[in-house]
């Protein structure tokens, strides 16, 4: 009954519902990349290969997000 009215039983997960795990990891090693390649650039300059591979992963990242399903 809890289903027909919208609500979730408690402890259950409903499909579908937030982020599924492989974009969120996919997200947190963007993100923790960004900083990685940040921190790098400020301590010992640029590098033009570390960035290439940032905007590669990012660009899986989103690939990521745009194929899972809705």
């Amino acid at each position: 009954m809890a289903a027909a009215r919208g609500m979730r039983a408690p402890g259950r997960r409903e499909e579908g519902a937030g982020m599924p795990g492989s974009a969120r990891t996919m997200a947190v090693c963007t993100v923790g990349g960004l900083v990685v390649a940040t921190a790098y650039t400020v301590a010992m300059g640029a590098n033009g290969w570390l960035w290439f591979c940032w905007v590669v992963l990012a660009l899986v990242t989103v690939g990521v997000f745009a194929a899972r399903p809705v």
